[in-house]
């Protein structure tokens, strides 16, 4: 049987589902397409799983919330504007979404400093899995979503001790200090709900990899 054989399992195949929504969400603002995506009964179906888990009923319940008050597109476009303002500006009134400015030493500087060495960890290891960061996403390889797709990718592809000694190091390590900036810079609630709610997912992923 071959590593991705033995790996797929339903249950690292829902793993990888979780972490591929949590990526695609950070990837991008929310267009119409997406929002159609997560509202169909699929996604509806697939939100209602994960909320079952009390750790996560919370923030599922804000995201959809905010997602039926989408049906315009001034709303569609406020929501763009919350995700431009946290991620893309670089102020200090954003959340930097890269994992360098929360796992560097950048105590010294307010700069953040892009294409540096957890950028180049990250390419290596996507060179590794014969991946690559798409053309038409012009961001360093320790953005938050490059490094959740990472892990979808690895959840069908390696062992439980591989993927926590990843998910420990590269994600866990620095959620805690992302997910404070962007409650503390969002004017909305939608991520601030999706921060927290990766937050706990990727806190429990790892402590049940740790234990398995």
């Amino acid at each position: 049987m071959t590593d991705k054989q033995v790996y797929a399992t339903p249950m690292n195949q829902g793993r990888a589902m979780v972490y591929r929504l949590l990526s695609s969400l950070f990837a991008k603002e929310l267009d119409q397409q997406l929002l159609h995506e997560l509202t169909s009964s699929q996604a509806q179906a697939f939100f209602a799983q994960l909320a079952s888990d009390p750790l996560l009923a919370q923030d599922i319940a804000s995201l959809n919330s905010v997602l039926n008050t989408l049906n315009t597109d001034r709303a569609l476009l406020e929501l763009a504007a919350d995700y431009c303002g946290l991620f893309l500006v670089g102020t200090k009134h954003s959340a930097s979404p890269y994992a360098s400015l929360y796992l560097g030493d950048n105590d010294a500087s307010d700069e953040i400093l892009l294409f540096g060495e957890q950028h180049q960890q990250m390419k290596t290891f996507l060179q590794q899995s014969q991946l690559t960061v798409q053309s038409e996403f012009p961001e360093p390889a320790d953005h938050i979503a490059v490094i959740l797709a990472y892990v979808a990718h690895q959840a069908c592809c390696s062992d439980d001790k591989t993927q926590q000694a990843f998910i420990a190091q590269y994600l866990n390590a620095w959620l805690p200090q992302f997910t404070d900036k962007v409650m503390t810079v969002d004017s909305g609630n939608f991520y601030a709900a999706l921060a927290r709610l990766t937050q706990a997912w990727v806190a429990s992923d790892c402590d049940a990899l740790q234990v398995s």
